[in-house]
């Protein structure tokens, strides 16, 4: 009887050198990401499943290890940690992949982590690939790819007072089949003081510029892509220098509605504040600076009666509206001079219809 384990003989282990396009990544059958879940958690290659070489504790357990009584000792208690894993993962994660099966796997630095699950799914016969430097190396080029990537897209920037319909009509364009980069949605955040989204954390910086750069990746250089007018942040994220400076420099389309319309369409925007109005009494403090006691508490005062389309109204007419006519004539050449699309509607078919107006 052979004595032989059931993998295959030695085979060279593969390499996959960055700089990464999004066409290469996607002719692999999955991205794996053999860092901890908190790293995964901060930032991954676009659709990288996580299967961690060394959970959270694990690692900073062989880190302290490491540190305190060197490499070796490191290895040693943290090899059997690493094959449990990898164990578990090909058993349970893996188990059902064909022989045809070829992953691109990764971790910080392209070192220990990947090149041990690399090198026993080789053994095991599929044609798995590491990728060379790691994640860190794909950062590099993320940054890098964002100072050069907005210069190659047209866009056509959606201009409009807060609650004109910008973020709708985003919606429509993209459901009518037109390339959208939807900076707020990638942000999870609708950009203002009151912008954040309930039970959605924003996600980190890094992982906004993944997002970023993945958008701008995929995009046809022919057709002309719709973005919001949006200003140096959104929320806490900051987007990417030459990204906002390719944008403010472009021809925009401005959306125009009366104020029965704009108060309609923030009231369905933020009905968690409707259903919750403590939390936007708490927003609305922290504009006490702007505006001052006696306004802030008239605008509470409404709260608590309950008078929510006046409170909308005021908002816009004294907070939103002076800071939008301020800022966007000033960071967007264009919009002053753009043509007007009216919004009279704030029904979703009204918008797909402007959407298709606006492709055609």
């Amino acid at each position: 009887m052979s004595d032989e384990l059931p993998f295959h003989r030695e085979r060279p282990l593969g390499q996959v050198a960055p700089p990464l396009t999004l066409a290469e990544l996607r002719r692999f059958d999955a991205v794996i990401d053999a860092r901890s879940p908190s790293e995964y958690a901060e930032d991954h290659l676009p659709g990288a499943l996580n299967a961690p070489s060394l959970d959270d504790a694990e690692r900073a357990e062989i880190g302290t290890l490491y540190k305190q009584r060197g490499a070796f000792e490191a290895k040693r208690a943290g090899a059997p940690l690493v094959a449990r894993n990898i164990a578990r993962h090909l058993e349970e994660r893996f188990a059902a992949m064909p022989r045809t099966w070829k992953p691109l796997v990764y971790c910080w630095r392209g070192g220990g982590r990947s090149g041990s699950l690399v090198h026993v799914m080789r053994q095991v016969g599929w044609d798995a690939q590491r990728l060379e430097g790691g994640y860190k190396a794909f950062r590099r080029q993320v940054v890098a790819d964002l100072e050069a990537l907005p210069a190659r897209v047209r866009f056509t920037v959606v201009c409009g007072a807060t609650g004109s319909g910008k973020s709708r009509l985003l919606e429509a364009l993209a459901a009518e089949g037109a390339p959208v980069l939807d900076l707020e949605k990638l942000a999870a955040h609708r950009g203002s003081v009151l912008g954040e989204l309930p039970d959605a954390p924003q996600p980190s910086q890094k992982a906004f510029e993944t997002a970023i750069w993945t958008a701008l990746s995929g995009f046809d250089p022919a057709r002309a892509v719709f973005v919001e007018s949006e200003s140096k942040k959104v929320g806490n994220l900051r987007v990417p220098d030459a990204l906002i400076e390719r944008m403010r420099g472009s021809p925009c389309v401005r959306l125009e509605a009366d104020a029965s319309v704009r108060v309609a369409l923030l009231m369905d925007e933020y009905a968690h504040f409707v259903a919750d109005a403590d939390a936007l009494g708490a927003r609305l403090d922290l504009l006490r600076d702007l505006h001052g006691v006696e306004r802030i508490d008239a605008w509470k005062a409404m709260l608590a009666r309950g008078e929510w389309h006046p409170l909308v109204h005021d908002l816009l007419e004294s907070h939103y509206d002076p800071a939008y006519r301020k800022s966007l004539f000033r960071n967007y050449r264009e919009a002053q001079s753009a043509p007007a699309v009216v919004v009279s509607d704030p029904a979703p078919s009204a918008f797909r219809a402007l959407a298709r107006k606006l492709i055609g």
